[in-house]
């Protein structure tokens, strides 16, 4: 009798005992999984940051001198502050999971921006290209100033001769019914990679194909206009890159032509005799200025047969957007690093220039400019 009252008793409790141990552990189950999957997504987000699974090949172009001795962090640092690395502690981060700590080597590299860790790694540690050779071809110049740079970075073959074949350029592209002369202005100045030992043709390829991209994208509907051509526009190009030594004198330059052609005056731009005569350095003598030339704008009105140069993207944008100023002359301004002084008219040039004279005598027949 006893017994089966403490059994009706103590039942209950037994079940709550059981029901109030089970509660903890479903109640702590969904935190402890939602806590693991954060950490898994943290690990998975590192590793996706680290790897990059579907980073491309990056874009652009730019130098990284690696020092001996450079530590990883060292290295990570000078790849993120040229902007080929999204960050100096992933790349340590990656370098140390896949083992190339130790195999990172030092010298010069021209890399791509954004990058992939993976790839620059692979660079990293094959070390230095030691048969690539770098070719800077500077703004302005005309291909037989080019050739020497050419001839001195060991490329085979006859730099002026391989421009001078106009079947590498479709020239009506330009505007032209006739192929040019020569590939004069269309050898687009700046850094090209090669192999050592490539040949001239190899350089001259990358330079037409440089001027393409960057022609296209500049806006020519203005120079279209006023019933200028492509080729036109990369003739003005040449001529502005001659004359102008500071940035915001070439939009200047560029309105002081498209005036004086627009009143059928000539250009009067020393820059094309100096093309004509090849002497770039020297003041140009009374039978040079004469010189019986279509490229002597002291004589010759209009436009000359071409470029005198090949100008860079800033020469072209000017030559395609000139300013809109009613300038007509412009001479060296004494004093400067190169800039000029501009008019509009006649009298007020003579002036600027008496000025200019005064200065250039004042200073022993040398260019009265100053540039430290």
């Amino acid at each position: 009798m006893t017994v089966r009252g403490p059994d009706r008793r103590e039942a209950p409790a037994a079940a709550s005992r059981r029901s109030t141990g089970a509660r903890p552990v479903r109640r702590d189950a969904p935190g402890a999984r939602v806590l693991l999957a954060a950490v898994i997504a943290v690990v998975l987000a590192f590793v996706w940051a680290a790897f990059q699974p579907f980073a491309g090949d990056g874009d652009g172009r730019v130098r990284v001198d690696i020092p001996r001795d450079s530590s990883v962090g060292k290295i990570g640092d000078l790849l993120d502050r040229a902007g080929v690395v999204p960050s100096a502690s992933l790349f340590e981060l990656r370098a140390t999971l896949g083992g190339d700590r130790g195999h990172l080597r030092a010298g010069v590299y021209y890399l791509r921006k954004h990058m992939s860790y993976g790839g620059v790694l692979d660079r990293l540690t094959a070390g230095p290209a030691s048969d690539v050779v770098e070719v800077t071809i500077p703004e302005g110049l005309s291909r037989a100033q080019i050739a020497p740079i050419a001839r001195k970075a060991g490329l085979t073959g006859d730099y002026v001769k391989t421009t001078a074949d106009r079947s590498m350029l479709d020239f009506r592209r330009y505007g032209l019914q006739r192929a040019p002369s020569t590939l004069e202005g269309f050898l687009f100045p700046a850094t090209y990679e090669l192999r050592r030992g490539a040949s001239a043709g190899l350089l001259v390829a990358k330079q037409l194909a440089a001027l393409d991209q960057r022609l296209a994208g500049v806006d020519l509907a203005y120079a279209r206009r006023k019933n200028l051509t492509v080729f036109d526009v990369l003739t003005i190009a040449s001529m502005v890159e001659r004359e102008a030594q500071v940035a915001r004198d070439r939009p200047l330059i560029a309105a002081v032509i498209y005036n004086r052609l627009h009143q059928h005056q000539v250009l009067a731009i020393d820059a094309t005799i100096r093309y004509a005569t090849g002497n770039w350095s020297s003041p140009l003598t009374k039978s040079q200025l004469a010189i019986d030339s279509a490229y002597n704008t002291r004589t010759h009105a209009g436009l000359p047969p071409g470029p005198i140069g090949n100008p860079g993207l800033a020469s072209m944008e000017a030559a395609a957007h000139p300013a809109h100023v009613g300038y007509l002359y412009y001479v060296v301004k004494p004093g400067t690093c190169g800039e000029h002084v501009f008019s509009s008219t006649f009298a007020q040039f003579q002036r600027d220039q008496q000025r200019y004279q005064a200065a250039r005598e004042a200073a022993g027949e040398r260019s009265p400019t100053s540039c430290r």
